[in-house]
């Protein structure tokens, strides 16, 4: 018996965007501001509870930096997208900090 395999729809989107390499320290980078934060003098003092608890956090745990790169790009309908990539804590080969992306979206029914 042969089992036909049948090729799902699915669409497939490139887009070019650019990209800077820095450095974070990771327990930083785990800090999450939103809108609420900034709602009331007292959800800011929280947030900024959570930053300090953070900080000392990663300092008495000695700072571990990690390398990331901020991507941007701009998507179909013209709004300017941002993510970042942990490139891990070595040093990335790139001979510069600037440098170029190629996003690939895969769009497909399971």
């Amino acid at each position: 018996m042969v089992e036909e395999l049948s090729e799902k729809p699915k669409r497939i989107a490139v887009f070019e965007g650019q990209g800077k390499i820095g450095e974070v320290i990771k327990e930083l980078a785990q800090i999450r501001l939103s809108p609420e934060d900034f709602s009331s003098p007292i959800s800011l003092q929280m947030a900024i509870s959570r930053i300090y608890s953070a900080l000392l956090k990663s300092m008495a745990e000695g700072p571990r930096k990690h390398y990331v790169a901020e991507i941007r790009f701009t998507d179909s309908l013209g709004n300017t997208v941002a993510f970042a990539v942990d490139l891990g804590e070595s040093i990335p080969p790139f001979s510069s900090r600037n440098v170029k992306a190629r996003i690939i979206v895969e769009i497909f029914e399971e």
